[in-house]
Parts: C-alpha cells; structure tokens; sequence
C-alpha cells in the first residue's frame, strides 16, 4: 500500500486503515519542497488514488521542538538559482512536475485533507489549495509572496486567487500579503479553524485511531473545529476593491498615491520593493486567469516560469536577482530592470505569455 519512495526520508507514508497520511520531513527548510519530493508525493496519491483500500488522504509538515509551525514554506528558491545560472534542466522538470501534482491534488478522486498549520506559501498553497478540507490554526500563515523574488504566483496561483472575492486576489498576487485563518477562510483559501493544540490529537488519531472510513477520517478534523478568528484585513476590503481594479500597475501606484489613507500608504511602499515588470505579468495573469480552467491557467503558469527564466538567461532574470537579492546575498537590494513601472512595455509583458511550445508539445499538454 506504501511505494517505494525517493526523497531518502523528506516526504514520509503512513497508511491507517482507510487513510494514507503523508508528512513533510524537511523541518528545518519550512518543509520547502524539492524535486524528489515532489515525484513521492505524486507516486503515494497516484497508488492510493487507484487503492480502494485507501479512502482518504491526510498531509501535514514536521515540525520542530521549539520552533514555529511550517506546513510548507514553498519551492526551494537556492535550488531555482543554482539551477538557472547552471542551465540545469532539472529547474524545467521542478515546475513541469509540481505543477501537474497541483493539478493532480485539485482533482484527486477521495477526501485530501490539509493541516495547514503554521506557514503555507508559494508551493505549500499549491499542494493545498486543492484540497477537500484546508483545515487552518491561530498559527497559519498564508501568502504567495513570488514576487518578492522576481517572479509571479503559480502552482494554480492564477486560479486560485483569480476567483477571491472582488479584487482581494489582486491584492494577494501584487503585494505578497500575509493572511491568517480569519481572513483565508472569509476570502475562499481555507475551509475550517482548529486551534493548534488540538492538532496533535487529530494527528494521533490520524495514525493510530481507528479510521474505517472517509467519512470517520473528516469527523476527526471537524469535531475538533472552532469559530476562526475575525479577519484582520476586513476593515481594509473596500480599499481593496478601490484600488486593486487598476487597469494596469502604473495606474494602481497614482490610485494609492492620491488617497491619503495609511493603508494605502503601507500598500504603495509594498509594491515599490517589488519588481516593476513582474508586477505587471502577475497583474495580466490573475486578470486573464478568471476566464480559464484550472488546467488552462497551469499550461499558462508553465510558458510563464519558462520565460521568467529564460527570456533573459542566467543574471539577467528578474528571478535569479530577486533570489539573489532575498536568498543567496541577502543585501534586499534587488537591481530590477526596468526600474519603474511606467517603463515597463506592453511588448515585454506580452511576451511572457507567447508559450515557447505548441499544444501538442505542451509539457502539460495531459492535464484534463
């Protein structure tokens, strides 16, 4: 019931009973995924998709004695960097796969629960946010953040955030925003509120109660649940919608440079740090991917990350300096080219979406 697995010990299988539980075990990255792990999550839920012994799916993250919670801190952005300026073709592999396991997450046939304890980003939302249950603590700390580095939010990030409330998604892509359980659950990114120090019982019953069934397996997890928190960015949701429905990135920046509001003073420092030319890809993606399905928005998440990498090789990538610049020298003083937002062309934006390849030869052609 268990496969043989290739992450020497990274991605961990359980099966009790009904239920296949799945632990990320590389606590001391945020449970940052890597390729190998990666390929076991997609071989467990592959085997037990197909297992009728198995009937539901739980996945959580390590943690550590004394430290705080990471479900999963998102992909391994040194590895991104050593793999561009290497010409490594694993980094085409990386995002070929992952992004197909999000798909496959998203439409996996039995109950995927999420214990998303702790901090959830980038890549900890794509193996997230497709499942039946995103079960959320006081701890949770949800974001895509991609472009801090220089990039934009992908595994699903178009879909998912595309269909928020209003123009909260937007918000989310742009700036890299923190949410907690209060505001994930109000905006559609999470499904229920457990406190934390219920989670080590729900985790013990996971793997040594009696789960005879899918249905036993969600009561575990919903007889523990709590009224979430309130939302902290509620207060914030009309300026929210005031200003992220700029039509372009220049005209959000004079939008949030008229209003007087602290908010919007916070807001418009936020986006400042980011990178004028990516901010204006993330802003086209989320608008673009409203109309898509989930497979759509993946192929185009796919030609995205390959041109974000490719269309200036190695150095001169806006996401190898923004990991420079967060990861490797940590001087957060990123050189972006261009430099401000109303230099940014529609020809340059336009070209991150021409897919180098042909539907036929599309990498993720398969997706249904």
């Amino acid at each position: 019931m268990i496969p043989s697995l290739q992450s020497e010990g990274l991605v961990l299988a359980e099966v009790n009973g009904c239920l296949g539980v799945i632990t990320l075990n590389r606590p001391q990255a945020l449970n940052a995924l890597s390729l190998a792990m990666i390929r076991d999550m997609t071989t467990l839920l592959c085997a037990w998709g197909d297992d009728s012994r198995i009937q539901a799916v739980a996945v959580l993250g390590a943690g550590r004695d004394g430290k705080p919670a990471a479900f999963c801190a998102g992909g391994d952005i040194r590895f991104f960097h050593q793999a561009a300026l290497a010409g490594d073709e694993a980094l085409e592999a990386f995002f070929t796969e992952e992004y197909a396991l999000n798909h496959l997450i998203h439409q996996f046939p039995k109950p995927y629960i999420a214990l998303m304890d702790g901090v959830v980003m980038g890549g900890g939302m794509g193996i997230s946010q497709g499942a039946k249950l995103r079960v959320l603590t006081e701890h949770s700390k949800l974001a895509m953040p991609e472009t801090n580095i220089g990039l934009f939010p992908d595994v699903g990030g178009g879909y998912f955030l595309s269909r928020c409330p209003g123009h909260s998604g937007e918000w989310l892509a742009l700036t890299g925003q923190v949410i907690g359980a209060g505001d994930a659950i109000e905006l559609g990114l999470g499904d229920v509120f457990v406190k934390s120090a219920e989670l080590p019982a729900i985790i013990a019953a996971f793997r040594t109660g009696v789960q005879d069934s899918a249905e036993h397996v969600v009561a575990t997890v919903m007889e523990r649940a709590d009224l979430a928190p309130v939302a902290e960015h509620w207060e914030s949701r009309a300026l929210i919608n005031r200003h992220f429905q700029a039509a372009s990135v220049p005209a959000l920046f004079a939008s949030l440079e008229a209003d007087s509001d602290p908010w919007a003073k916070h807001t418009l420092e936020t986006l400042r740090k980011r990178s004028p030319l990516m901010m204006a890809v993330t802003l086209e993606q989320i608008r673009r991917a409203r109309g898509l399905s989930l497979a759509d928005d993946l192929r185009m998440e796919r030609d995205l990350v390959h041109r974000s990498f490719h269309l200036r090789p190695g150095a001169a990538s806006e996401t190898v300096e923004g990991i420079r610049a967060l990861a490797v020298d940590k001087d957060h003083q990123p050189r972006w080219n261009p430099a401000r937002v109303e230099d940014v062309s529609r020809e340059q934006v336009d070209a991150f979406f021409a897919s180098p390849w042909t539907p036929a030869t599309h990498p993720l052609r398969d997706l249904a």
